[in-house]
């Protein structure tokens, strides 16, 4: 990689409560070496002398944006459940067809084409939550983590980084239940076997690294949670959990715990300042009290939570408890951080009644530095000297952006309005073409053979 200049039509930089016009970006071996507002009426900054041989991205510029909980295999079921009756526990059942019929091969096809779709929507980091570890009938592969390489091999291929959250899941229920049917390729039988099969995974590239989760407290028992988390705490990796996303696990939790998920998790050492809890829709006070004493984050995935009738979490709260506030596409029924981030201030208004809950700015947070940390990455998410070279510029001259502006383009603008992207200082993404993956086809070929 080669120095880089980029000058920004405008930038949104760290801790500013708006975009700033006309901004030079240096970049150098992945890494931001200048950022310089150009003043109008100031000289240009030293070594600046011209300013031709700069790249300009015409638009607003932002940090890459980071997708902090992901399934890629479900992009496989958009537009198929979506006018099915039911609820969650219903979607469910199509969610299994998919996830029996994928193998190595297939998920690397397909987590290829989801991933670059994430590029084109500037997403330069994603985390995958990934519970498909074996077979479909539950015996592991040749190798143990192929699932866990197509998944990296994917990424890599699409130019995004990638958090492996790979995921312990044990039990069909909070009173143990087994495992039948396309749950079992999601065991390695308990916590200890888990730990063992990940701990002999590395990825084979610097853009990869492994993170843990627990699927739910419904699927790993209440004494083996301590096993999970201290595995992440003694390699000083990101946890991630979902939690209480429907009313029937607090329910379930507390016929068989006598309380609630986030007390369980919390009386097992699973939360904490590394840990995000995914969802977090149905907290009660005293809930959201532990949550952000703890500093735990919380990952939103509006468009997910309302297209499977989940409900709506009470975000702001959850900010001013004090949990950090990241964003997710989860099922991918939507591929768009901009629709995320507007929806977490838009059903807090559904929710409320009451307009006005999240500054542009928090938004923006939510969707770049704060996802990035989660994800285990702390040195991405800012146009700031020193962070990963990501950047993503979004257009302000579309049928949606025009006339808007540059500090309303969360509440404007589209995946479509992404035209430039780039991660660690090389261009992914350009003039709204990916520049290595034909996005449609592939998707379409991919979604074609674990469908048909």
């Amino acid at each position: 990689m080669t120095a880089t200049r980029w000058l920004a039509e405008y930038a949104w930089l760290p801790d500013h409560a708006e975009p700033t016009p006309d901004v030079l970006i240096e970049t150098d071996g992945g890494r931001i070496t200048a950022v310089a507002p150009l003043t109008a009426g100031s000289r240009p900054p030293a070594g600046v002398e011209v300013l031709g041989d700069a790249v300009r991205l015409p638009g607003l510029t932002l940090p890459g944006l980071a997708n902090a909980h992901s399934h890629a295999f479900h992009r496989a079921l958009r537009g198929r459940t979506h006018a099915r009756r039911g609820d969650f526990w219903t979607w469910r059942e199509g969610m299994y067809d998919i996830a029996q019929r994928l193998d190595p091969d297939s998920y690397l096809a397909l987590a290829r084409a989801a991933y670059a779709e994430m590029a084109l929507a500037g997403i330069t980091c994603v985390g995958e939550f990934h519970y498909l570890h074996h077979g479909p009938d539950g015996k592991p592969y040749a190798d143990p983590n192929a699932m866990s390489a197509a998944l990296v091999e994917a990424a890599a291929h699409a130019g995004i980084r990638l958090t492996l959250l790979d995921t312990a899941y044990l039990t069909a229920s909070v009173d143990g239940a087994p495992l039948v049917g396309p749950q079992r390729r999601f065991s390695d039988g308990d916590a200890l076997r888990w730990a063992e099969r990940v701990s002999g995974f590395t990825p084979h590239n610097d853009q990869a690294r492994v993170g843990a989760a627990i699927h739910s407290v419904r699927a790993v028992p209440a004494e083996q949670l301590a096993t999970v988390a201290g595995w992440a705490d003694r390699s000083g990796l990101p946890l991630h959990v979902h939690l209480s996303e429907q009313p029937a696990e607090n329910d379930s939790c507390r016929a068989v715990h006598g309380c609630t998920p986030t007390r369980l998790l919390a009386e097992h050492g699973v939360l904490g300042p590394h840990t995000t809890a995914v969802h977090a829709t149905h907290p009660t006070r005293a809930d959201l009290a532990l949550l952000g004493e703890s500093r735990t984050g919380i990952c939103l995935c509006p468009t997910t939570e309302r297209d499977l009738a989940d409900g709506i979490g009470p975000a702001r709260r959850m900010a001013e408890a004090g949990s950090p506030l990241s964003l997710g596409s989860d099922s991918h029924a939507v591929v768009d951080l901009f629709e995320e981030a507007r929806a977490v201030e838009l059903d807090e208004r559904l929710r409320t009644r009451r307009r006005g809950h999240f500054a542009a700015a928090e938004l923006v947070t939510a969707a770049t530095v704060a996802g990035h940390a989660a994800l285990g990455w702390g040195d991405a998410g800012r146009l700031a000297v020193g962070d990963r070279a990501d950047l993503v510029t979004v257009r302000l001259d579309s049928a949606r952006t025009a006339g808007v502006p540059p500090v309303g383009a969360f509440f404007a603008a589209t995946a479509a309005d992404v035209s430039h992207v780039v991660v660690d200082g090389r261009v992914v993404v350009a003039e709204g073409r990916h520049l290595t993956v034909d996005v449609p086809t592939e998707l379409r070929d991919a979604i074609e053979e674990v469908t048909a």
